[in-house]
């Protein structure tokens, strides 16, 4: 075992090893702040997710790209609503190739789809662990392809996932059988979104028991809300100071979930927490990756991939309510983003896609491509271009 003294020694290796790192990763992703050109921002992150389905030998996306590394193997769990995206996208533009890659995504994930009708968690691998969340962002890309195509092999599956997650649910709501190997365990308040995958199908396949499973979930979320908009427990890795990116997932999950259940205590309870962030978004839009419990921040660097999603919650609830503070919101935060979203690199591995942090090397996806982060920036210049569309 190694003495107090091995244990220092080992720390400051591992500092000066992240920092020779960052020193020599960092630069090769370069943003230009002044490039702020939103249709070309959103085209380059589309390509970039064409890229990450390109890469590998099936047809899921790749996980993302380490700096100065190639693509990583298919992650089934974002897979699932990067199907859900370049579907909308296809219904905007029309074209056909994209619900082509859609249906490609959705039939991976039903090759790999495991015996019990759950979808595994972590990458790719051949030793499957069921996850919850997981399984739920896929439904996500299946129910969108059941209302666009009919094909009764997405309802197949969907019904087996849907089943599988119905079976491990608690009575008050919440999940704990069937949580990914990746989660800790006693904090996944997040797995709301997972639940708006169970109403999207509950609602494609006109199946109440899906949707009431879902409101329950939602309705077990919304007990454990603070007066001030906060929700514990809700982090892949500290609970006291969670991400973002997990916030985010459940203002989605519950704004959504309200939508299509018809129930507007669950849309408030996203806005609590939706307009909570709106008020410590600086003026640049930059908003703290990590979060304490009055909205403090411990960290200095941006969540990218959170800093998006909250961009289309604001951006729904603009729709709904019409209050142009979420409209300013949008605009202010996905100017941040693109600022720091680099589409002239010539390295085709990393232009067009979106860091996890700004700076680079935050803790989020430390120097590293998410091809979820990619997704959801698309989402959020798509809104803000729905919005800017109908305001007109």
């Amino acid at each position: 075992m190694l003495g107090l003294a091995g244990k220092v020694q080992r720390r400051i290796s591992g500092m000066w090893a992240r920092r020779r790192e960052r020193v020599q990763l960092g630069p090769l992703y370069a943003p230009q702040a002044n490039d702020l050109d939103a249709t070309r921002h959103l085209n380059e992150a589309m390509a970039w997710l064409e890229r990450a389905q390109d890469a590998g030998t099936d047809r899921g996306v790749a996980y993302g790209v380490h700096f100065g590394d190639d693509f990583d193997v298919s992650y089934p769990e974002t897979t699932g609503y990067i199907c859900q995206t370049f579907v909308d996208r296809y219904r905007l533009t029309g074209d056909k190739a994209l619900l082509t890659r859609a249906i490609e995504m959705a039939d991976w994930e039903i090759s790999i789809q495991m015996a019990s009708g759950a979808v595994m968690g972590g990458k790719f691998n051949t030793n499957p662990t069921p996850a919850v969340f997981n399984t739920g962002m896929v439904l996500l890309g299946w129910a969108a392809l059941i209302v666009e195509t009919g094909e009764p092999r997405f309802e197949v599956a969907a019904r087996r996932a849907s089943d599988w997650l119905v079976s491990v649910q608690e009575s008050d709501g919440r999940w704990f059988e069937g949580n990914s190997n990746f989660a800790l365990p006693d904090s996944t308040l997040y797995n709301v979104k997972a639940a708006w995958g169970l109403c999207e199908v509950g609602v494609a396949l006109n199946d109440t028991r899906y949707i009431a499973a879902a409101v329950k979930n939602a309705e077990y979320c919304v007990s454990r809300q603070r007066p001030n908009g906060w929700l514990p427990d809700c982090c892949l890795s500290d609970p006291k100071a969670p991400l973002l990116h997990t916030l985010a997932y459940s203002m989605q999950g519950l704004f959504n979930i309200g939508k299509l259940a018809k129930r507007d205590d669950l849309i408030e309870s996203a806005q609590l927490l939706a307009d909570a962030e709106l008020r410590i978004m600086r003026d640049d839009g930059f908003l703290p990756g990590r979060q304490r419990e009055d909205f403090s921040a411990p960290v200095e660097w941006c969540c990218l991939t959170g800093s998006a999603q909250t961009s289309i919650v604001w951006g729904e609830f603009y729709l709904v309510t019409k209050d142009e503070k979420y409209r300013s919101a949008v605009r202010t935060v996905n100017k941040y983003l693109m600022a720091h979203h680099d589409i002239r690199n010539p390295d085709l591995r990393l232009r067009g896609g979106l860091a996890g942090s700004w700076p680079v090397w935050g803790d989020y996806g430390r120097l590293r491509i998410l091809n979820w982060a990619t997704k959801f920036l698309v989402d959020a210049l798509a809104m803000e271009a729905r919005i800017n569309r109908i305001s007109q």
